[in-house]
């Protein structure tokens, strides 16, 4: 595949993702992200609590994309990686410590 069609690919992605977080956090302002010219870090999708990177093609590198939403996020957000091999269901990759985090504050809001 040409760099050109492998980047329509992961853009098209990319705005499939922005629709289903925006169906998850109703309300929330969730838009594609943008490589900054000045040089500044964005992430693939732009929302709340998370730092997301998403890959799609033949098999994305996955432990690479968590290492890039891990150095690039800012303190407060939650790197996660979205992965999606051709023609497979996507699935998320974020670390163990910030999966249990996530767990605890769900766990605990159903419990008050």
């Amino acid at each position: 595949m040409s760099g050109s069609m492998s980047r329509r690919k992961g853009a098209r992605y990319e705005r499939e993702l922005v629709h289903r977080f925006r169906e998850a956090m109703p309300g929330a302002e969730v838009k594609r992200g943008f490589q900054y010219r000045n040089g500044e870090e964005a992430p693939d999708v732009e929302c709340p609590v998370f730092w997301v990177e998403s890959k799609r093609g033949k098999k994305p590198n996955v432990r690479a994309a968590l290492k890039q939403a891990t150095e690039a996020a800012p303190q407060g957000r939650i790197p996660l990686a979205v992965i999606r091999d051709d023609r497979e269901e996507a699935f998320v990759a974020l670390s163990l410590e910030d999966f249990l985090e996530l767990v605890g504050q769900w766990w605990n809001g159903i419990n008050q």
